[in-house]
C-alpha cells in the first residue's frame, strides 16, 4: 500500500513537473500563420477602403476578434499573448499597405493625365517601388524599437488604439459573439455589393436627368427635379462608407462638416455669384462638375496640405519629447533587467539599418534617370528623414492617436524633387519608403503598448514585425496595379469619376502636376492652405486634414459617412457606449471588410476576364 501511495506521489510529482515545464503559448506557428493570412486579407480590404474614403483603417480590432475565435474557439489552446502575436503581425502587414496606397496611385493618375493631355507620359517601374516599401517597413521598425522602454514604460504615453485592442484581447469570453457579428456584417455587405455591381437597381442617365431621382454608379440621386444640381443631395450606396462613419461617431463630424461646407455653402454661393463661367460649365458637362473640378478640389488640396503641415508644426512638442526620449533611451539602454532579453539586440538593429540603406540605394538606382551620386543622396537623406518622420509620428500617435502621414508624404516628395532635379518617379520611391516607415513605426508602438498591458515579451513582437510585415508593402502594390487594370481597357480603375476616387493619391498628383507644369491655382491653394492651417491649429488633432479630404471627395461619400456618424451617436444615446463597443464595432468592421473584399474580388475577376478574352496573353 505504501509503495502504491509512493508511486501515486511520484506520478503526481512527474505530472506537476510536466505542467510546470510546459511553455506558455506566445510565439507559435499557429499565431504567425493566422496573423499573416489575416494581415494579407485586411491589407487588400483596407487598400480598397483607402482608395474610396481617403483614409485607412486599422486592422488590429478585426485581427484580435478573429484571433480569439480561431485560436481559442477552434484550436482550443489560444492565450492572450498568443493572440497578441497574431494581431501584431496582422496589423503590421495591413499598416504597411497604407504608405503605398497614399502615394503610388499618384503615379498612375499623373501618367494618365499627361497621356490624355498629349504632354507625354511618366515612366515608372514596380520593382523600385517594391524595394522602397520593403526598406521602409524594415527601417520603421528599427527606428522605433530603441524608444519602446522610454515611451511606453517611462513616459507612459497613451497610445489609444493599443489600449482599445488590449480591452478586446482581455475580454476573450465575448470573442465568439463578436466574431459572429463580424461574419454577419461581412455577409450583408458582400451581398449588397454584389447587388450594386450587378446594376439591377440602376436607372439611365436620361431618366435621372428628367426626374432628378435614381441610381447610377452606386450613387442615389434625389434632387427630385427641383433642387439645383450644385446643391442636390446624392449619397453613395456603400455600407462600407456608412460603417466607417459609424465607427468614427462624433469624432467624424468634422469630415461631414467639410462636405456640408463645400456643397451646401461654397457651391451655391459660387453659382449664385457667377464665379463659374458658362464656358467651364459647358466643358465639364454641368455646373456641379465645373465647381467641383475648378474650385472645390483645389481648395480641398490646399486645405489638406495646410492642415497636414500645421499638424507637423503642432507636433513640435512631440518632436522635442521624442528627441529627449531618444537621448534618455540611449543612456538607459544597458540598465534594467535583461532576463531572456527584452529587446532585439543592437547588432540586429544595425543590420536592419544598413540593409535598409542598401535597399534605398538599389531602389533609386533602378529608377530611370538617377545617377550614382543622386542614388547615394537619396539613400542618405531619405534614411535620415525617414527616421525623423517615424520618430515624430510615433510620438504624435502616442499622444493623440492621429498620424500626420499626409504632411510627411508631401514634404518627402517635394524635398526629393528638389534634390533629384524634378525626377518624379525617384522622388516617389522615397515617398513610399517614408510613408511605409511612418505607418510601421506608429503601428509597432501601438502593438507594443498592447503587449505591455497584457504582459507579453516585447522581443517576440519585435521579431515577428521585423520578419514578416514587409509583406504588406508588396501586397498593397499588387492591389494598386490590379485595381488600376480593372478599369476599361486595362487602366483607369481608380481616380476621379470612378467608384474609387483615390483622394490622397489624387491630391498628391495635383500638387506634383501643378508644380511640374507651372500651372498652379495659387489663389485657391493659398486660400485652402490658410483655412487648413487655422483648422490644424485647433485643439482637435487632424481637423484640417479631415475637412480638406471632405472638400476634395465627392459629396456622395461625405454625406453617407456623415449619416453613419449621426447613426452611431443616436444608437449610443439609446443603447449606451458598451453596446456600441461590443456589438456595433464588430458588425461595422464586418461591413467594411465584406464590401472591400467583394470589390477586390470583382476587380480580379475583371482582369481574369480580360486575360481570357485576349487568349491568355
Amino acid at each position: 500500500m505504501a509503495d502504491a501511495n509512493n508511486a501515486g506521489d511520484n506520478l503526481s510529482t512527474n505530472a506537476s513537473e510536466d505542467v510546470n515545464l510546459k511553455p506558455y503559448r506566445e510565439l507559435t506557428w499557429e499565431a504567425v500563420a493566422l496573423g499573416v493570412v489575416q494581415g494579407i486579407v485586411l491589407n487588400l480590404a483596407f487598400c480598397y477602403a483607402a482608395l474610396k474614403l481617403g483614409f485607412s483603417l486599422g486592422g488590429s480590432t478585426v485581427a484580435a476578434i478573429m484571433g480569439y475565435a480561431l485560436l481559442r474557439g477552434v484550436l482550443r489552446k489560444g492565450t492572450m499573448v498568443e493572440n497578441n502575436i497574431n494581431q501584431t503581425i496582422a496589423s503590421g502587414i495591413n499598416t504597411a499597405g497604407t504608405g503605398v496606397i497614399f502615394t503610388v496611385p499618384a503615379l498612375f493618375l499623373l501618367n494618365q493625365k499627361w497621356q490624355q493631355d498629349g504632354t507625354g507620359s511618366l515612366a515608372f517601374e514596380a520593382l523600385p517601388l517594391a524595394i522602397a516599401g520593403i526598406a521602409g517597413a524594415i527601417l520603421g521598425v528599427v527606428v522605433i524599437i530603441p524608444l519602446r522602454k522610454q515611451m511606453i514604460e517611462m513616459d507612459r504615453l497613451r497610445f489609444p488604439t493599443g489600449v482599445a485592442v488590449t480591452t478586446i484581447i482581455r475580454a476573450g469570453s465575448t470573442g465568439v459573439e463578436k466574431a459572429r457579428l463580424l461574419a454577419i456584417g461581412f455577409a450583408i455587405a458582400a451581398a449588397w455589393k454584389l447587388v450594386m455591381l450587378s446594376g439591377w437597381l440602376d436607372s439611365t442617365p436620361e431618366a435621372i436627368a428628367a426626374s432628378g431621382f435614381g441610381i447610377t454608379h452606386e450613387e442615389l440621386y434625389f434632387g427630385c427635379g427641383f433642387i439645383p444640381a450644385q446643391f442636390a443631395p446624392v449619397i453613395y450606396l456603400s455600407l462600407m462608407n456608412l460603417a466607417a462613419g459609424m465607427l468614427a461617431g462624433r469624432g467624424g463630424l468634422p469630415f461631414f462638416a467639410g462636405g456640408i461646407l463645400s456643397w451646401w455653402v461654397i457651391a451655391p454661393a459660387a453659382a449664385s455669384l457667377g464665379w463659374v463661367s458658362p464656358e467651364l460649365i459647358e466643358d465639364f458637362g454641368g455646373i456641379d462638375w465645373a465647381i467641383y473640378s475648378k474650385m472645390l478640389r483645389p481648395l480641398g488640396i490646399g486645405t489638406l496640405v495646410g492642415g497636414a503641415l500645421m499638424g507637423v508644426v503642432m507636433a513640435f512638442p512631440a518632436i522635442q519629447s521624442a528627441m529627449r526620449s531618444l537621448a534618455t533611451a540611449a543612456k538607459t539602454a544597458g540598465s534594467g533587467s535583461r532576463v531572456g532579453g527584452d529587446e532585439l539586440s543592437l547588432k540586429t538593429l544595425i543590420f536592419g539599418t544598413v540593409l535598409s540603406v542598401i535597399l534605398f540605394f538599389v531602389a533609386s538606382m533602378l529608377t530611370e534617370g538617377v545617377t550614382i551620386p543622386q542614388a547615394l543622396l537619396s539613400a542618405v537623406v531619405g534614411t535620415l528623414w525617414l527616421g525623423l518622420a517615424a520618430l515624430i509620428v510615433a510620438q504624435a500617435t502616442g499622444m493623440t492617436d492621429i498620424s500626420p502621414m499626409s504632411g510627411m508624404a508631401l514634404i518627402s516628395v517635394t524635398l526629393m524633387m528638389v534634390l533629384l532635379n524634378g525626377n518624379i518617379a525617384a522622388s516617389m520611391v522615397v515617398g513610399v519608403a517614408v510613408c511605409v516607415a511612418i505607418g510601421q513605426g506608429a503601428d509597432m508602438m501601438q502593438d507594443l503598448k498592447t503587449g505591455f498591458m497584457i504582459g507579453a515579451r516585447p522581443i517576440k513582437q519585435q521579431v515577428v514585425q521585423f520578419a514578416v510585415t514587409w509583406l504588406g508593402a508588396l501586397v498593397a502594390l499588387a492591389a494598386v496595379y490590379a485595381l488600376w487594370q480593372s478599369g476599361e481597357g486595362g487602366q483607369g480603375g481608380f481616380g476621379l469619376g470612378t467608384s474609387l476616387p483615390a483622394p490622397q493619391g489624387g491630391a498628391l498628383m495635383g500638387i506634383i502636376d501643378a508644380v511640374k507644369s507651372g500651372n498652379v491655382p495659387v489663389d485657391k491653394y493659398l486660400m485652402g492652405a490658410l483655412v487648413g492651417g487655422c483648422l490644424g491649429a485647433a485643439p482637435m488633432p487632424g481637423l484640417g486634414v479631415l475637412v480638406g479630404l471632405a472638400m476634395y471627395l465627392p459629396f456622395s461619400i461625405t454625406l453617407g459617412y456623415g449619416i453613419g456618424c449621426l447613426t452611431q451617436m443616436g444608437i449610443q444615446k439609446v443603447k449606451g457606449l458598451e453596446f456600441c463597443e461590443h456589438k456595433l464595432v464588430p458588425l461595422c468592421a464586418g461591413l467594411i471588410v465584406g464590401e472591400a473584399l467583394t470589390g477586390m474580388g470583382h476587380a480580379f475577376f475583371n482582369i481574369f476576364q480580360s486575360w481570357m478574352a485576349g487568349g491568355g496573353q
